[in-house]
């Protein structure tokens, strides 16, 4: 069958693809599918490329297509030989290696994937297993790096009936995963057709606390944001992408990562610890330049760091793009990192519940600023009015009229594991309802101003404000508290809190968050900054008003940022309102001797923040 693999350059190629028909413009049935057809296209090409240290001169590991697909079949093999059938999970705690590949994939043909972020609690993670019955755990062994396999023994402490593999261990560990790995065929041992329709994997939406949130995902969804990611991006089997994404999240897996194997390109993985390892960070240039790096893939938090990051001589001319997402792209951000590497940039809007995409901004399309693209071929995604009891999905939003995004396509999850948890998200005649405000312009290209729902995003990891909430309310001292995210130059959000105290009682600020922290189940959900007030903003009905909360630590960040320029003027003040597209920030500044170079300097203070702002003088 004649393949229809082409480059997207707009609407025209997307419905060029959809007048196919699905079954032709989509070859496969199953993620499976998407390796036996590399294995056979590309068997000696490199598949995956890794780095082992931020030293230049180490030589990597090299894994071709045709290894790939073994390790996956041997370990779909292994973990059938434990008892996992086609309703069971097997879980990862895992680094990115490519042993989390051959565990990720190969579950997915003898059963379930359940791919964890190992940075969650012990309790966290031991309900997702419970969620998503998990049967066997593939953790990483004792490792001065990580703090892994002390978690995965309180696991099993937790679950005696979890069966427990360690990936990077000793040679001769009786659990090793590797060598237990080694003792399975290379082909399956076993037959499973796999239906698209069928559960694939879950992956936990981020910041979840009490009953885990799981999104289920269909092989049809995983193989559908794979199969089309690497058209928007032009891909091929000459191109090689850095993918410093863990694997527990949708972009390293699907976006950046089976795209890949679609096209049989090369994914070079960075050194375990990704852009926390210093010495690959400050040789990050070299590093592209020595394995021929086409393709980059970061969100916006590491586009900052690499637009700081020397080039020093490196060639970086083959690289034909950034692709970025997870959270909110600033223009001015984007612009100084193509005018200073003459590497363009382009956005992707994606979410777990979505198998990772919802719409790509086209390589061969020009960047459109605050665009996130236009959305795959076969599925559809609009905005709709907001009411009083929520979206009003049967009153569509006319071109550039702003609303709640709602999308539905075969990207779309077919729910959470415990259905009680898809009101509001997962609607009838397979919407998805997601959260976000934007538009769609009249040709069909998404924008996003904002958020109807409350998720913190730091990075591109999701926060639910509820886990910190639920903390800090259980202090004695705190009567009321909300979280809300506020504007970071490197994170994008970082989580705060507001709370109001009890009659009578005192603490401070400090106080309550060294004795409140160590209880929260995330590091990255533990708040920057904690602030005390007198009384709490509400609404008419005597809920919490969470906007006028953004607004005030918009204020708070913006002002802290601002107070380098405290003896260039009399006067800085910010004052946040709420702008057609979303929140702003009006900077009214006073008594400056020189207006125009203060200008300047605030344009630079803050070119990395995402809301924003106009200045004003008295």
């Amino acid at each position: 069958m004649a393949e229809h693999r082409i480059q997207i350059v707009g609407a025209g190629e997307i419905r060029a693809l959809e007048r196919l028909g699905y079954e032709t413009a989509v070859p496969l049935q199953s993620t499976h599918d998407i390796f036996l057809r590399a294995a056979r296209l590309f068997p000696e090409r490199p598949a995956l490329t890794q780095l082992y240290s931020g030293d230049i001169g180490d030589a990597p590991r090299v894994i071709t297509y045709s290894a790939l697909l073994a390790g996956i079949h041997r370990a779909a093999n292994l973990f059938r030989s434990r008892g996992v059938g086609p309703q069971d999970a097997v879980a990862l705690l895992l680094p990115s290696v490519p042993e989390a590949h051959f565990a990720l994939w190969g579950a997915q043909i003898a059963g379930r994937a359940c791919p964890v972020n190992y940075m969650l609690d012990v309790d966290h993670i031991v309900e997702l297993l419970r969620a998503a019955g998990v049967k066997v755990l593939v953790a990483l062994g004792p490792d001065p790096d990580f703090d892994i396999w002390g978690k995965a023994e309180q696991l099993r402490a937790r679950l005696p009936e979890l069966k427990l593999l360690q990936a990077g261990g000793a040679a001769d560990s009786e659990d090793g995963f590797e060598r237990l790995m080694q003792e399975q065929p290379a082909e399956l041992a076993f037959e499973r057709a796999i239906a698209p329709a069928d559960i694939a994997a879950y992956y936990h939406t981020g910041g979840t606390t009490g009953a885990p949130k799981l999104a289920q995902h269909a092989h049809a969804n995983e193989v559908h944001t794979s199969w089309f990611a690497g058209m928007f991006y032009g891909l091929t089997e000459r191109d090689i992408m850095i993918n410093g994404f863990p694997l527990f999240h949708v972009a390293g897996a699907f976006v950046y990562g089976a795209g890949c194997f679609c096209a049989g390109a090369n994914i070079v993985l960075p050194p375990r610890l990704g852009m926390r390892d210093r010495r690959f960070v400050a040789s990050y240039w070299r590093f592209v330049e020595r394995y021929r790096v086409t393709y980059l893939a970061a969100v916006p938090t590491i586009i900052a760091a690499l637009l700081d990051t020397p080039v020093d001589g490196a060639d970086i001319s083959l690289v034909r793009a950034l692709y970025t997402g997870g959270s909110p792209l600033p223009s001015e951000l984007a612009a100084a990192f193509e005018k200073k590497l003459g590497i363009p940039v382009r956005n992707i809007l994606g979410m777990t519940e979505s198998a990772g995409l919802v719409a790509i901004e086209p390589l061969a399309a020009p960047r459109i600023a605050l665009s996130c693209g236009l959305p795959l071929p076969f599925s559809e995604v609009f905005a709709v009015r907001a009411g009083p009891e929520g979206p009003q999905l049967d009153s569509r939003c006319a071109a550039n009229e702003p609303g709640v995004i709602v999308m539905r396509g075969p990207n779309v999850s077919p729910g959470y594991t415990d259905p009680g948890a898809n009101s509001g998200m997962f609607a009838p005649r397979g919407l998805l309802v997601s959260g976000d405000l934007g538009h769609i312009d009249a040709d069909g290209r998404v924008y996003l101003t904002g958020r109807a729902k409350d998720v913190i995003i730091r990075g591109a990891h999701n926060i639910d404000p509820s886990m910190i909430e639920e903390a800090f309310a259980a202090h004695p001292a705190v009567q009321s508290c909300a979280a809300v995210g506020e504007p970071d130059a490197y994170a994008g959000e970082l989580p705060v809190i507001f709370l109001t105290l009890r009659p009578g009682v005192q603490a401070s600020a400090a106080e309550i968050l060294a004795e409140v922290a160590p209880g929260i189940g995330e590091r990255a959900a533990v708040p920057r900054r904690v602030t005390v007030l007198d009384a709490m903003p509400m609404t008419a009905i005597g809920k919490i008003f969470k906007p006028a909360l953004r607004q005030r630590a918009i204020e708070q960040a913006y002002g802290e940022v601002l107070q380098a320029l405290a003896g260039s003027c009399r006067s800085i003040t910010v004052k946040a309102r709420q702008a057609a597209g979303g929140l702003a920030a009006e900077i009214r500044i006073a008594g400056a001797a020189d207006p125009a170079a203060i200008e300047l300097r605030v344009k630079e203070l803050l070119a990395r923040f995402v809301v924003p702002f106009e200045v004003e003088y008295e």
